[in-house]
């Protein structure tokens, strides 16, 4: 089947000159200075968007500071932030095919992955957190203070928005993952400056368009383009900014965290993970195929909670690693805007370098490599689908994170040792455990570190599920009822009376 065709809509967004959205418009940037945006199928450019400077951050920030104090958003009724966001979710689903085709022409993943987990995905995500405007909660407290004898006091706390929140979206799942920053904020009350990554600007300055069409107010939903070190670092440092939340990589992660601490900012990081699956002797082998064939190589393993390492039981490992020998042989590489295909290029140039920096180091030592079909060679960024059985523990592939379309499946003689080796890591995102034993099911999640652990599935996730991880791998908790808590302050009031 042939690639689809490109829109019109989506080519003449692509092809216009892009600027910053600040105050409910396309503003023209400050700086002269520019960043392409590649096609990762063919390698070649298609498109660019303003490196913004520190005075541009600066008009930003200062537009969602203005629309904050002002109160033109977070004092609106809650019903009514509630169905501007509904608006802006029936948008989107508007909209969905040319979200899809921006996401799929700048970041290379499947189509039918950005109409599904991006446009779809982003739907979903944005009307269970509009439903949360309508549900921030206080508590009324029982006191005993003592003092002056006799005084009677009632105590209560509410729940107000942070201020103006720092978005930073990666690339992998750009407008997904730009949901995930934005909306939760904008339910709390708060505004918002998003940033989002220098390789896959485009869904989200065109979801910055949908929300003001919506009846987002001016100001309270800006985006800024440009590279982490200059426009994310002036970000990240600006003396308005009340809360950043960041998804992208444990270094970076971890820089930002150095960065806000100087004025106590508050965070959430979600980071890099080295996901192990723990596969029992007696797991369904072809639910655990299917299961790990998706969950290692969607995206091109370009996902955070991605199945990268594998421990098989050893009565069962044989049959586990044809099984996903042929799975991936019978994956078809080739552009994300061909439906049929299954492996897709990964997002940038230099992370095609990075992943097969990592192959090769295997290639070198002599593993045992089982591979995909080779994509096609036209510039593109791709990446072959690896399969590595029984890893030396000294490979760099089997300790951090690749982020590509690599797994490893290691035999191991018991649970026990299974469990050791998963827990064995500086990341703790995401684990999952394959078993018919509900004994199994039960035990052993509870004792694997991580943040979200699944049995007989890896990968999946949902708006009501809380999402986040342990060690390395991250602070605080996306999705869930709680999720507008890191949005808000908790305020105590006492009254006399």
């Amino acid at each position: 089947m042939p690639e689809i065709s490109i829109l019109p809509a989506v080519q003449t967004f692509i092809e216009q000159t892009h600027q910053l959205y600040i105050d409910g418009r396309y503003t023209p940037a400050q700086s002269t200075d520019t960043l392409a945006v590649f096609n990762p199928a063919t390698g070649q450019q298609i498109s660019s968007v303003p490196n913004a400077s520190a005075e541009d951050v600066d008009r930003a920030v200062a537009s969602a500071h203005k629309a904050f104090t002002s109160g033109v958003w977070r004092n609106l009724p809650p019903c009514a932030r509630e169905a501007t966001l509904l608006k802006l979710a029936t948008l989107v689903e508007r909209d969905a095919e040319i979200l899809a085709q921006l996401e799929t022409l700048e970041q290379g993943q499947s189509v039918v992955l950005s109409r599904i987990l991006e446009a779809g995905g982003a739907c979903n995500w944005i009307r269970y957190v509009a439903g949360l405007s309508t549900k921030i909660t206080g508590q009324t407290l029982d006191v005993s203070i003592p003092l002056p004898p006799g005084a009677r006091y009632t105590a209560m706390t509410r729940k107000e928005p942070v201020g103006v929140v720092a978005g930073i979206v990666p690339w992998n799942f750009p407008l997904l993952i730009a949901v995930w920053k934005v909306l939760p904020a904008l339910a709390a009350g708060c505004c918002v400056v998003a940033k989002p990554a220098d390789t896959t600007p485009l869904t989200l300055l065109y979801l910055a368009h949908l929300a003001t069409e919506a009846g987002v107010p001016d100001g309270v939903f800006n985006v800024v383009t440009g590279a982490g070190t200059t426009t994310g670092d002036a970000l990240i440092r600006h003396p308005q900014i009340a809360k950043i939340s960041f998804t992208g990589s444990t270094p970076v992660g971890k820089h930002i965290a150095v960065v806000s601490a100087d004025r106590l900012t508050r965070l959430s990081l979600e980071l890099g993970g080295k996901n192990p699956a723990l596969v029992l002797a007696d797991a369904d082998p072809e639910q655990v195929i299917s299961g790990l064939a998706m969950a290692g190589y969607i995206n091109q393993g370009q996902v955070c909670a991605a199945c990268s390492r594998v421990y098989i039981e050893g009565p069962l490992f044989d049959t586990i690693a044809e099984g996903l020998k042929n799975a991936l042989a019978s994956m078809k590489p080739g552009p994300g805007m061909d439906e049929t295909t299954q492996i897709n290029p990964v997002a940038s140039l230099a992370h095609q370098q990075k992943v097969l920096s990592y192959i090769q180091d295997a290639v070198n030592a002599g593993a045992d490599i089982a591979w995909g079909q080779e994509p096609p060679q036209n510039g593109g960024f791709y990446v072959r689908p690896a399969l590595i059985l029984n890893p030396d523990p000294s490979l760099r592939l089997a300790r951090e994170e690749v982020f590509g379309p690599v797994m490893t499946l290691t035999r191991v003689e018991s649970a026990e040792e299974g469990l050791a080796l998963a827990n064995d890591c500086e990341f703790g995102l995401a684990a999952s455990v394959w078993t018919r034993s509900l004994a199994q099911a039960m035990e052993l999640p509870p004792r694997m570190q991580a943040g979200t652990v699944w049995v007989n599935s890896h990968v999946m996730i949902d708006p009501n599920m809380p999402f986040g991880g342990v060690k390395n791998s991250g602070l605080g908790k996306d999705f869930g009822t709680g999720w507008l808590d890191a949005f808000t302050e908790t305020k105590a009031i006492c009254i006399r009376h």
